[in-house]
C-alpha cells in the first residue's frame, strides 16, 4: 500500500479540476495545468477530492499510484501557492542583474553569462540573492539547477552559487613547512 497514494487531495477554493479519460485538467484564472495518467492509475474525483488508486496489484501499478498522486498534488500547490528556490552568490566581483527576459551573470569570468528565462519563471535579484519562483515544481528545480550549475560553489573560499540553505563542507588549504 502506498502511503502517499492513499491521500486523498483537497481541491482549493478557485481551482477547476476536470476528468477526461485519462486526463486531468486543473485550471485557476489563466494558468492551466495537465497530467496524464497514461490509464495506469485509477482517478475519480469526490467530494471535492481527488482519489487515486492502483490499476492492478503489480509492483509498478503500486509504483505509479503515489507518483501521480504526488504530481497532482504538486500541479495543485503550484496553482495556488506556487513554488520558490533560492540562490546566494558568494565572490569578490560576483554579482547578477536582470535585463528584460534575460539573468546576467557575472561569476568571475572572462565574459558576462547570459541566462535566457524560460516562460511561466519570475527571477527575482536582490544584490547577492536569486529568487526562483513558478508554479511548476520541476522547471522550478530545473532553472535554479542550471543557474547554480554556472559557477558552483567550491570548498576552500566558499566562492560560487549556491542554494541558500545548502552547506558548503569547507576543507583545509595548504599547509606551509616551518
Amino acid at each position: 500500500m502506498s502511503r502517499i497514494g492513499k491521500q486523498p487531495i483537497a481541491i482549493p477554493a478557485g481551482v477547476e479540476v476536470k476528468l477526461e479519460g485519462n486526463l486531468l485538467k486543473f485550471k485557476k484564472g489563466n494558468l492551466a495545468k495537465e497530467l496524464d495518467t497514461k490509464a495506469n492509475v485509477n482517478v475519480e474525483i469526490k467530494d471535492n477530492n481527488i482519489l487515486f488508486s492502483p490499476k492492478g496489484e503489480d509492483r509498478q501499478s503500486r509504483a505509479y499510484w503515489g507518483t501521480y498522486r504526488a504530481l497532482a498534488y504538486n500541479i495543485v500547490v503550484g496553482l495556488t501557492q506556487g513554488f520558490s528556490k533560492t540562490l546566494e552568490i558568494n565572490g569578490v566581483g560576483y554579482k547578477a542583474a536582470l535585463k528584460g527576459k534575460v539573468l546576467e551573470l557575472s561569476l568571475g569570468f572572462s565574459h558576462p553569462i547570459n541566462y535566457d528565462i524560460p516562460e511561466g519563471i519570475e527571477i527575482v535579484v536582490d544584490k547577492n540573492t536569486i529568487a526562483v519562483k513558478g508554479s511548476d515544481k520541476q522547471v522550478v528545480g530545473q532553472v535554479a539547477a542550471q543557474i547554480r550549475e554556472f559557477r558552483p560553489p567550491e570548498p576552500y573560499k566558499g566562492k560560487g552559487v549556491k542554494y541558500s540553505d545548502e552547506r558548503i563542507i569547507r576543507k583545509a588549504g595548504k599547509t606551509s613547512k616551518k
